[in-house]
């Protein structure tokens, strides 16, 4: 009985440290999911989140179903858009260079261990990846070479909004807006970012409706 006792008070002292150790889960859950006047600004986090997510599951022609658990495991949006772009452009997988990238500190290491050529990469995402630019800056040029790519923007237009400070999630989801309602994409941004207006009133107005969102930008890639 007593040997019992010690043993439940062991594996009971233990526990907490156990715990610990254990991996922070991410969760990417989202209790406001839809645009409430009374509340305009509730569903905004959700709206970008998930309009990245369904531009990228497009691009790349993968499940959103898998960002969400990899999201949940710990891995950035940032590495997620690199990961995906590199691979397109190499030999790599995805998996195996978000592998590579969970043993170094930054892109520039991963580079270096795989031997990506600037030919590969392109001079701009390379001369970055050189310099050890962050991640998010990376991903920001990712999502401007598809952007290009697929004519949703020029270069140009693409330098101009990116010095607003424009990050990945409201460019896609200002173009997506724009794409409804014909109006600048940097317009729909600042009215946003400086003005009265929220995602959510925007996404309104603009008649959207976020589970049918794979389809509009399917047309957009086109």
């Amino acid at each position: 009985m007593i040997k019992q006792a010690l043993v439940s008070l062991i594996i009971l002292l233990a526990f907490p440290f156990s715990a610990m150790a254990i991996p922070a889960i991410n969760c990417h859950c989202f209790t406001d999911r839809a645009y409430d006047p009374s509340r305009p600004e509730a569903a905004d986090p959700y709206f970008l989140a998930a309009t990245q997510n369904t531009f990228f599951a497009t691009v790349f022609g993968t499940e959103k179903k898998m960002i969400v658990r990899k999201k949940q495991q710990g891995t950035s949006m940032d590495d997620l858009w690199i990961a995906y772009w590199v691979a397109e452009k190499s030999d790599s997988s995805p998996e195996s260079l978000l592998e590579t990238r969970g043993t170094k500190n930054n892109w520039s290491e991963v580079s270096q261990q795989l031997g990506l050529s600037p030919k590969t990469m392109g001079a701009s995402f390379a001369n970055a990846v050189n310099n050890q630019a962050s991640a998010e800056r990376l991903a920001q040029l990712v999502v401007d070479d598809l952007f290009t790519r697929f004519k949703i923007q020029s270069e140009v237009e693409l330098a101009e909004i990116r010095k607003k400070g424009i990050s990945n999630p409201e460019l896609i989801l200002a173009t997506l807006i724009s794409s409804k309602t014909k109006q600048p994409a940097e317009k729909i941004y600042l009215e946003v970012t400086g003005g009265p207006k929220t995602w959510g009133e925007k996404i309104d107005e603009a008649k959207i409706d976020i589970s049918e969102i794979q389809r509009d930008f399917s047309i957009l890639l086109k």
